[in-house]
């Protein structure tokens, strides 16, 4: 199996056991504590960093989405993410004549199934330094390892920086990032 499909057959795998290894509930009490936790939107929501994410999910009509049982892997830009894009851009994306281009973007940002980050960084290992990610959107992901941090590079080839992994939800994980990534 090559790199660009390692990820994908991690994710289908994950999915499968529902992120967790196959073990009863008791036995690691994560299932109860899951429950618990509130969902990827609901994350979003909170944080006062993600405005312009909870907004864009809005508009494209994906809140049912992000909200249901999963499990996903989001990569979440903050607002000043955004802020970094062409001004007017998440202006235009926003409209409702614009719904499918911002609703391929967001579902670029998300991948099936919970992929931690000591998962992408045992990929990137067995990947000899990169893996190949797929998304939500049918696109592609690169992750390597720089300086110590997984750094996630588009189609464009434009390189953004996890800077909080593994936030935990109801429906999967959540890591914060520094850009947005642009499907080719």
């Amino acid at each position: 199996m090559n790199t660009k499909h390692i990820l994908a057959a991690a994710a289908a795998a994950l999915a499968m056991t529902g992120g967790l290894a196959a073990l009863p509930a008791a036995a690691h009490g994560h299932k109860a504590a899951a429950a618990a936790r509130p969902n990827i939107v609901e994350v979003a929501m909170s944080t006062g960093v993600h405005n312009t994410l909870v907004t864009a999910v809005k508009a494209a009509g994906l809140v049912d989405t992000l909200s249901s049982p999963g499990p996903f892997t989001v990569f979440a830009p903050t607002d000043t993410a955004f802020a970094k894009l062409p001004e007017g851009t998440v202006a235009t994306l926003v409209k409702p004549a614009n719904k499918g281009t911002l609703t391929g973007i967001l579902t670029y940002h998300a991948v099936a199934g919970k992929v931690t980050s000591a998962d992408l960084v045992k990929l990137i290992k067995q990947g000899h330094g990169e893996a190949v990610i797929e998304t939500l959107a049918g696109g592609e992901l690169t992750a390597r390892l720089s300086g110590g941090k997984i750094v996630i590079t588009d189609e464009k080839g434009r390189a953004t920086a996890v800077t909080q992994a593994d936030v935990a939800t109801s429906n999967g994980v959540v890591h914060v990032t520094d850009g947005v990534f642009l499907p080719a």
